[in-house]
C-alpha cells in the first residue's frame, strides 16, 4: 500500500512487497521467539518458586510450557501467507487504481479469514475476532498508505 501511494509501476510494488514480506516474516518470527522465551522464563521462575514452597503443581505445569521455536514458526508462516495473498493479487493487475482496490479487497478477505481462524482455534467469538483483525489491518494499510503518500509527495522521494 505504501509504495502504491507514490509509485504506479507494478514491478516496484512487487519488489518492495516481496522485501516487506521477507522483513515482516523475520520480524514476526524473531519478535514471537523473544516474547515466548520471556514468557517461558517467567513460567519457569514461577514453577521454581512454587516448588520451593512445596507445591506439587510444577510437574503438571512442565507440559504446558510454551515452545518458542514453534511459536516463531507459526507467526512467520501466518505473516507470510497474509502477505503473499495481496502481493499475488497485485502482481497480475497492471492498472494502478484497480490494483489498489483489488489489493484492499483481497487483503480484507484474508484478514477476515485469519480472524475467523483465530476465533475457531481460540474458542472466542468469531464476529468480534474477525472485526478486530479486519479493522487493525485497515488501520495498518491506511497508515502505511497515508504516511508514504505524505512523505513521498512532500519530499519528492522516488522508489
Amino acid at each position: 500500500m505504501g509504495v502504491s501511494s507514490v509509485k504506479e509501476d507494478v514491478k516496484a510494488v512487487i519488489v518492495v512487497g516481496f522485501a516487506g514480506l521477507v522483513a515482516g516474516v523475520c520480524s514476526m518470527a524473531i519478535g514471537e521467539f523473544v516474547s515466548v522465551c520471556t514468557q517461558r522464563d517467567v513460567q519457569i521462575a514461577q514453577m521454581k518458586r512454587e516448588k520451593r514452597k512445596g507445591s506439587s503443581k510444577s510437574d503438571e505445569n512442565d507440559e504446558k510450557l510454551p515452545n518458542p521455536v514453534q511459536a516463531a514458526l507459526a507467526s512467520a508462516l501466518a505473516f507470510a501467507i497474509g502477505a503473499v495473498v495481496p502481493l499475488l493479487a497485485a502482481a497480475f493487475i497492471r492498472q494502478h487504481k484497480v490494483r489498489m482496490a483489488v489489493v484492499v479487497a483481497v487483503a480484507s478477505v484474508a484478514l477476515v479469514v485469519f480472524g475467523v481462524a483465530g476465533a475457531l482455534l481460540g474458542g472466542t467469538p468469531m464476529v468480534k475476532s474477525s472485526a478486530r483483525v479486519l479493522v487493525g489491518g485497515w488501520m495498518a494499510m491506511g497508515t502505511t498508505f497515508g504516511l508514504t503518500k505524505l512523505i513521498g509527495s512532500d519530499h519528492g522521494i522516488e522508489f
